[in-house]
């Protein structure tokens, strides 16, 4: 998607953070904007501040982790705009804590916004993509806790390991269609994420401030701005890229850990267990060469 001036974006946590810089960044661009959010007075004030920025802004309440409100959301979408060409998959919340200490209610509530909200989000806007024939683009919000695992953050680490997965597939089988999937993998910005179970459903059962979010608190509030972040998603949309970084300082913690996994196979080659065994073609697994990408 390299001409934007005209065409529309659905973002989901649209009312503050990376959501709501992205808004004002593709708006600037020239996109009418649908915001997503499930809070309703900060979604209303953020729609506010578009308009006042002269973007052509609407807002939806909606629960990502509900298939129906997406759908809901997508059909006003159409209704206010008539078609939809970039959705930006943002929303997201984050629990963690020491080994044997998270509830598995939080393990759900995770999983259900940061990893079914994404699959959600791309089930339903994909067909509508499809239908007027134009093209269009995902953006997944992962993070680089989709590509390295600190210890503390396993079931947020875990659903943005699935989104890099899930979107790398996707992406691969949408390239046909002429609908690009990036992957936006940031570290630390200044959102709200810390502050995320402002936002956890009661049918998660009863709540506890975990340790996790004050460990949080001081690596958000002096984390990088949203803009910057907002404008390589820009970036990473016109040129198609799969891979949106926004801390290359922290290449060198992804290629410790791709070390290690080579170091693995390098054993598995020496392996006596495994000598036996004839040898074997190595299969073309590279999902983006299946895709033409």
């Amino acid at each position: 998607m390299q001409d934007l001036r005209g065409k529309v974006a659905f973002i989901t946590g649209g009312a503050s953070g990376i959501g709501l810089a992205m808004a004002k960044v593709f708006g600037r661009e020239g996109m009418k904007v649908m915001l997503a959010d499930i809070e309703a007075g900060p979604l209303a004030a953020a729609v506010s501040e578009l308009q006042s920025l002269q973007i052509r802004a609407e807002g939806v309440v909606a629960d990502v982790r509900s298939r129906d409100s997406l759908k809901s959301a997508a059909l006003e979408t159409i209704a206010k705009f008539g078609k939809v060409h970039l959705v930006c998959n943002n929303a997201g919340v984050g629990s963690g804590g020491a080994f044997g200490t998270v509830p598995a209610k939080d393990w759900a509530w995770v999983a259900d916004v940061n990893q079914l909200g994404v699959v959600y989000g791309m089930e339903i806007f994909a067909p509508l993509m499809m239908s007027h024939g134009e093209g269009g683009h995902f953006v997944n919000t992962a993070s680089m806790a989709g590509m390295i695992s600190p210890p503390g953050m396993e079931p947020y680490c875990a659903t943005k390991f699935a989104v890099v997965a899930m979107s790398e597939g996707w992406a691969a089988q949408l390239a046909s269609q002429n609908i690009g999937v990036s992957i936006l993998c940031p570290g630390f910005v200044k959102t709200r994420i810390h502050e995320s179970r402002r936002n956890r459903s009661d049918e998660y059962g009863a709540d506890r401030v975990p340790d996790f979010d004050s460990s949080l608190t001081s690596p958000v509030l002096t984390g990088i701005p949203t803009e910057p972040v907002a404008e390589r998603v820009l970036e990473g949309v016109v040129d198609n890229d799969l891979y949106i970084f926004t801390h290359p300082e922290m290449r060198v913690a992804v290629e410790m850990r791709f070390a290690r996994i080579m170091e693995a196979f390098d054993k598995s080659a020496r392996s006596a267990a495994l000598a036996v065994l004839p040898d074997r073609p190595a299969p073309n697994l590279d999902p983006m060469a299946a895709g033409g990408q």
